[in-house]
């Protein structure tokens, strides 16, 4: 309902105009009617709305003036309706000159205000479409601009817009959010998983109100994470008179509530400025890819859960170092009796889970860097997460014999890949899939899986030759088609969306903004003018 301030001096009239017709029918509401102009001022300094149907001739201030003060001092953007009994020029010409809307000669008729306000109402939509768009195009330049920062890839330009425009203090984190891909239920598509991620994001917007821009969707860029990014400030904890830990466990459960998901954080490492948040982001990063390892929590600290002093540690490093070769050989017997050994050893030194922890990720350490060793531009810590979820199934625990055992021979595996480099000759063949395959709903696992290549290990491959991940280059080339669809037809938009592969039309209209700079209605309005 757009709301409504009738402003007359005559009772009668008023009253008329409110039994006229049924405003709601219309939908409007009239929410106020004044006598004189100074009462409608009064109004309309403390409460908002989106019409105003004024006489123009009032004692007091009447109809013109008002118009002059609330657009001269920035009361109101309501839409102006004058209602006047004289049909004098200089009355309407002064009133366009202040912005009036429409000008109506008294006695008003029923169907000429319906008219007119069928017309406000249109108009209305337009600004509200213009500023939903506007917003947008602003939130997506701010992201941006944060994203740059948090991956380490900024310039003094981002630096400062992102300073400018956010709040920060001296003691930050970066915090990854994301639903628990492990705990979602298989039969959930991933389109409704996109769904949750989105819920999941305007919680997190619910929850920080004014400090909603510490928030980011989608920071990782991976297929399969439904990730948010946040940066998390001391005092946001101070403020609510909470613990940081506090803070973040009541952040945690609120997130799970609100979307009826398990929600899991990772919090990296502390940092002083946000020109630092890429070591913050790295670490968080780090811990994905461990986590799969350690006992399932809600909230993992990289502080607590990898860096861990060296005081007191007993490290198993002579089974740890026959377990690394036996990978490093892809020898599947030997894996599986270095695994047995190795557990046989912390079992028989009673260490504690802290200590477990700390043997389980110095392994993980080492196969890093073994896979470092054969390539150091491809992101290691990402394939190793993978490989890590890839291998774990229900009713095994999460660093267990069973688990590192898995886990062990398919990386030996993809470090034989690695060497020989055997997926190097089908990236062309992905890209093609792409070209011929666009619209259909194509994963780099199902490529992976086709061409025999280990899917984390083929992802970013393809990052590193065509400088971009497989899903943003599906997505570019997706958007592509798009605009070639909106130049050379006269399709819906939603139709166009459905076209190229896009089954939710707010995020294709998102991705379009993403990478044109514009809405897919704006783009083609603009190549035919």
């Amino acid at each position: 309902m757009l709301k409504v301030l009738l402003v007359d001096d005559e009772p009668f009239i008023m009253q008329g105009l409110k039994v006229l017709f049924d405003w709601e029918q219309e939908g409007f509401e009239i929410v106020k009617t004044a006598g004189d102009g100074q009462e409608a001022l009064e109004f309309l300094k403390e409460c908002q709305v989106d019409l105003i149907i004024a006489d123009i001739n009032m004692p007091g201030i009447n109809g013109l003036e008002l118009l002059e003060k609330i657009r001269g001092e920035a009361i109101s953007d309501a839409y102006f309706v004058f209602l006047s009994g004289y049909a004098d020029f200089s009355y309407a010409q002064k009133a366009i000159s202040y912005e009036c809307t429409y000008y109506l000669l008294k006695p008003v008729e029923k169907e000429e205000l319906i008219k007119v306000l069928k017309k406000v109402r249109k108009k209305n939509d337009k600004r509200v479409e213009s500023r939903q768009t506007s917003v947008k195009m602003e939130r997506a330049y701010q992201a941006r601009n944060m994203i740059s920062v948090i991956l380490g890839k900024y310039d003094s330009s981002n630096l400062e817009y992102v300073k400018e425009y956010t709040r920060f203090s001296d003691t930050m984190y970066y915090v990854e959010i994301e639903l628990d891909g492990m705990q979602m239920e298989e039969e959930i598509t991933d389109q409704k998983k996109r769904e949750y991620q989105r819920k999941l994001f305007q919680s997190c917007l619910d929850f920080l109100k004014e400090d909603g821009n510490h928030c980011i969707f989608d920071v990782s860029g991976h297929e399969k994470i439904y990730d948010i990014g946040f940066v998390f400030c001391d005092y946001m904890a101070h403020q609510e008179g909470m613990t940081e830990a506090k803070y973040l466990e009541y952040f945690q459960k609120y997130l799970q509530d609100a979307v009826g998901l398990p929600v899991i954080m990772l919090l990296g490492k502390k940092v002083n400025d946000i020109s630092q948040i890429a070591k913050s982001y790295r670490s968080a990063c780090m811990l994905r890819s461990f986590q799969g390892f350690h006992s399932k929590k809600s909230i993992y600290y990289y502080e607590e859960d990898i860096q861990v002093s060296n005081t007191g540690i007993v490290l198993c490093k002579q089974s740890l170092d026959q377990l690394v070769q036996a990978i490093e050989q892809n020898d599947s017997a030997t894996i599986i009796k270095s695994v047995s050994l190795f557990f046989e050893e912390m079992q028989s030194k009673g260490l504690s889970e802290k200590i477990i922890n700390l043997n389980i990720n110095y392994l993980l350490f080492q196969l890093i860097h073994l896979a470092t060793e054969q390539d150091d531009g491809i992101n290691q810590e990402e394939i190793l997460r993978v490989i890590s979820e890839s291998t774990f199934e229900e009713g095994i625990m999460r660093g267990s014999k069973a688990h590192i055992t898995r886990f062990a021979c398919e990386y030996g595996d993809y470090l034989t890949q690695l060497r020989k480099k055997v997926s190097r000759g089908v990236l062309a063949e992905v890209k093609k899939e792409i070209w011929d395959r666009y619209a259909e709903n194509l994963t780099l696992k199902d490529l992976s899986e086709k061409y025999y290549v280990n899917s984390a290990y083929l992802g970013q491959l393809f990052r590193k030759k065509y400088g971009q991940s497989f899903k943003d280059y599906l997505n570019a080339y997706r958007i592509e088609q798009a605009a070639n669809l909106l130049l050379r037809t006269d399709d819906k938009i939603y139709c166009i969306a459905e076209a190229v592969g896009y089954h939710d039309p707010d995020y294709f209209v998102n991705r379009f903004i993403a990478l044109k700079g514009c809405t897919p209605a704006r783009f083609r309005k603009q190549a035919q003018e």
